[in-house]
């Protein structure tokens, strides 16, 4: 029986644990950007440069 409390005592520890991390990382702005993910996924490889030949090794 003292094996449940220990292991209950661990799980609601951890999840505290969890929970003030994703307090923390609410106050300090981690989530507020709501526009550019869905916009940047466009825009992930750079441009590449047409004047450029390919590169012949014959």
């Amino acid at each position: 029986m003292s094996v449940i409390i220990i292991l209950l005592a661990a799980s609601i520890s951890i999840a505290l644990l969890f929970l003030v991390a994703f307090i923390l990382s609410v106050k300090k702005g981690q989530y507020d950007d709501e526009k550019s993910p869905p916009v940047r996924m466009l825009f992930d490889d750079k441009p590449k440069h047409s004047n450029e030949s390919p590169r012949s090794d014959a």
